[in-house]
């Protein structure tokens, strides 16, 4: 299953297991346990401090612990983990064998001071770019602490669970038998939901914060170039980020990032993270700001407000909060989002095999979706409300090539249907002739753009009708020292290399703002005198 050269990574890997411990596989006739058995047989017999067993007795088959010899660890796979989580083996083979993981050395703590006993079973796809994260994640925690239990479940190998459940989009984690959160999760997330004395500690952190230079709010491409610019010009740099890389880490294929022939995005997300890192810039992870703060005169500092109650202060700040997936905002789509809503078809497109689903737009994010699910589906309605089609020409052409795809030119999406627990349908409008149709199915794919994160900025400073920050030429706004960067701007263009732009020069605007600025004292207590 692993060629000469993957044999030989994972062997150097290896290598630096330092305690011995076994693997316990819980197996049966079926194919998929001869193919699991031969895995773990490679494994082990590249190191010499891995034990196999095939007398496990696991209900779930095929399936195997990890189990250090002295015990105190609960970790199953019932999976073959290779595709997205080979990376998610290796890792768990390498903590379970006592290599150190790199982690803040605080949240470690954080996870073993964890007081209760947690459970946890997580579902995924191996085509899933969001799951590793979450799966490593609790693997971790299981390791760390002997209080928590981690199976990893591949929907794909266990249908019926997935049946039984009506899990419809992957990663979906359950915590002692109830739904504990569906999508991309980090550690530090999973760990805050947990430990609920942890917001109130966070925010007593950022408060006791000296004010930065530059604060960057936002940790894509955009705010990952403004940190790395502003903390090349040995000014003090921090930057507040939900999770580094933004909605990067939920696209699987760049081949348009110049000097870069491929990659996906959640590859390109640790490069911009480790090269952040390698400047010194002060991460701040898990932080949604719910406000800005204007400086009170000039020269004063700009204040954030954070979503736990803690307020960082700058004398400058650059905004790239970067934008989502809209919404089709119809009838039914929050109801059954997770539940046959999707908006990754290559996360949840697996779980919707020899089904029928749809895809509602037609760009060339609409329109690739709607390729790659005709390679998994019975039948895919791709439904466009223009009268044609938006996407490349290429695109087009090969999606009317597919025998079990139909195009709805012309159609206004009015309701996605259930039976009160799943997706079931969708009704739309046909725009010419009035006419009202509804086509059976069990999965809709929204694909109909972006929408900028600005909600929170309401009233304090410049947004387009549509949300958007407006930005002068050199990233300006109309906030005297408050900047802005990327997908989250007036800028034309939403693309990758674009906001990694946006973000240089807001750094190199804000940059020339604070050398411009008459030496006056912080009114950084000023300002605190103004919030409270």
């Amino acid at each position: 299953m692993l060629d000469d050269s993957l044999k030989a990574q994972l062997q150097a890997y290896l290598q630096h297991v330092n305690r011995p411990f076994e693997i316990v596989a819980s197996l049966d006739e079926q194919p998929s346990s001869r193919e699991l058995e031969a895995l773990l047989q490679t494994i082990a017999g590249l190191s010499d401090k891995i034990t196999l067993r095939t007398d496990g007795n696991d209900t779930r088959t095929p399936s195997f612990s990890l189990s250090p010899v002295d015990g105190g660890q609960s970790l199953r796979f019932a999976a073959i983990p290779l595709g997205h989580e080979f990376t998610s083996l290796v890792l768990a083979l390498l903590w379970t064998g006592g290599h150190p993981p790199k982690v803040e050395p605080e949240v470690i703590e954080q996870i073993k001071a964890l007081d209760g006993d947690y459970r946890f079973e997580v579902y995924m796809s191996l085509s899933c770019h969001n799951c590793p994260d979450v799966v490593q994640a609790l693997s971790l925690m299981a390791v760390l602490n002997p209080r928590v239990q981690t199976v990893v479940v591949d929907g794909g190998l266990f249908q019926g669970e997935v049946d039984a459940r009506q899990i419809m989009a992957v990663p979906s984690v359950y915590l002692n038998g109830e739904m504990f959160g569906a999508g991309r999760m980090a550690l530090e997330e999973i760990v805050a939901k947990l430990d609920t004395g942890s917001a109130e500690r966070e925010a007593a952190k950022l408060n006791a914060r000296e004010a930065f230079d530059v604060l960057i709010v936002g940790g894509g491409p955009a705010g990952s170039a403004a940190a790395v610019y502003a903390a090349r010009k040995g000014i003090d740099t921090g930057i507040a980020v939900e999770r580094m890389g933004g909605q990067i880490n939920d696209t699987l294929s760049i081949e348009n990032y110049i000097s870069v022939l491929e990659t996906d995005g959640p590859k390109f997300s640790s490069a911009l993270e480790a090269q952040v890192r390698h400047y010194g810039v002060d991460i701040m992870s898990q932080q949604r700001a719910v406000e800005l703060i204007p400086a009170t005169h000039p020269g004063g500092t700009v204040g954030v407000r954070m979503e736990n109650g803690g307020v960082l202060h700058s004398r400058s700040v650059i905004l790239s909060t970067g934008a989502r997936w809209r919404n089709v905002n119809v009838p039914g789509e929050q109801e059954y989002k997770n539940q046959g809503v999707a908006y990754c078809p290559h996360c949840d497109g697996p779980l919707f095999k020899g089904k029928r689903v749809a895809v509602i737009g037609g760009g060339n994010s609409g329109v690739e979706a709607a390729i790659d699910l005709a390679g998994l589906v019975e039948h895919v309605t791709l439904i466009e409300f223009s009268e044609q089609l938006k996407a490349d020409a290429v695109l087009v052409a090969k999606l009317h090539s597919l025998p079990n795809v139909t195009v709805k030119a012309n159609a206004q999406t009015l309701e996605i249907t259930g039976d009160g627990s799943k997706v079931n349908g969708l009704r739309f409008k046909d725009r010419v002739s009035g006419s009202e149709h509804t086509v059976a199915l069990e999965g809709v794919f929204v694909q109909i753009g972006l929408v900028p994160n600005t909600e929170w900025l309401k009233g304090t400073l410049e947004l387009s009708r549509f949300g958007e920050i407006v930005v002068d030429a050199k990233g300006h706004t109309n906030v005297p020292g408050v900047f802005a960067a990327g997908d989250c701007t007036t800028v034309p263009y939403k693309q990758i290399v674009i906001a990694a732009g946006d973000g240089a020069k807001a750094a190199l605007s804000a940059f020339d703002y604070l050398i411009r600025m008459p030496a006056v004292e912080e009114a950084t207590e000023d300002l605190r005198a103004v919030e409270a």
